[in-house]
């Protein structure tokens, strides 16, 4: 067989990356009908779903905590030298809560939920493949997708929903009170910049909605490259690294049309 001419190596690059890129969309796309065929019959496994929903959201709650308090206190000293010196101390409530229900929360909290459940979800789901387990469930007449993707996927979908509630709350409490300590805005006066009429519930609705795409299109990517692993243990590794890296880009893309899409 002839060697491709130099020349079109960067066409063939170009080719294969594309192919590659619409194997996993089309690959998500799949998993995604067979999930929600399922999901619809109410056909998966209950007590999977809350095993993952204690493993997957209430053994993220530290973090959650310990980052949506320290990104109110840093959105505070970044926003500090423009408030003092346009003496804008009035509408610190309503700058820290416009950009953390619709953005800062829903955003980072999935972020950081990708990196601790959707990579370990893709490594459990992976190493299940390649000490072929998942074949075993098959050889007992167990759906795969029922008993393992359908309680995970829900379980990631609601944990990154519930988490970025908690995350903009704690976010915004720790906001108040980094403005108290550093430009000395009375925390009284920084919620009354909150609900003073400037923010409405569609701002909070906009950041839940974000928080819903984002979880799903966590899921789908943890799960897809989860039980498309081989290649033993060097290919969870990979696995685990594409699921962190397509989660991620998929999420900033999906935050551009979303916000495009709401205002």
């Amino acid at each position: 067989m002839a060697k491709s001419p130099a020349v079109l190596a960067p066409v063939s690059a170009v080719g294969a990356s594309f192919l590659a890129t619409a194997q996993i969309v089309g690959g998500m796309g799949v998993l995604f009908g067979r999930i929600v065929s399922r999901a619809v019959r109410f056909d998966f496994d209950y007590s999977e779903l809350i095993k993952n929903m204690h493993k997957m959201g209430v053994k993220s709650l530290p973090i959650v905590v310990v980052t949506a308090l320290f990104t109110g206190g840093i959105m505070i000293i970044q926003a500090a030298p423009i408030v003092e010196r346009y003496g804008a101390q009035g509408l610190l409530g309503w700058a820290a809560g416009f950009t953390t229900l619709r953005e800062i929360g829903p955003l980072l909290t999935a972020l950081m939920l990708s990196g601790r459940v959707g990579a370990n979800n893709t490594a459990e789901l992976g190493t299940m493949v390649v000490t072929e387990q998942i074949d075993a469930l098959r050889a007992l007449s167990i759906d795969p997708i029922s008993f393992l993707i359908v309680p995970r996927f829900i379980a990631m979908v609601t944990t990154i929903f519930l988490s970025t509630i908690f995350s903009d709350a704690l976010a915004l409490f720790g906001a108040a009170y980094a403005g108290y300590a550093v430009l000395g805005v009375e925390p009284q006066i920084f919620y009354n910049g909150i609900v003073s009429g400037l923010l409405d519930v569609g701002d909070v609705f906009h950041g839940l909605a974000k928080s819903i795409v984002f979880g799903v299109i966590m899921a789908l990517a943890s799960c897809q490259f989860g039980v498309a692993t081989s290649g033993g243990a060097p290919g969870v590794g990979r696995a685990v690294n594409a699921t962190v890296v397509v989660s991620a880009a998929g999420m900033f893309m999906l935050d551009y049309l979303v916000s495009f899409a709401l205002g």
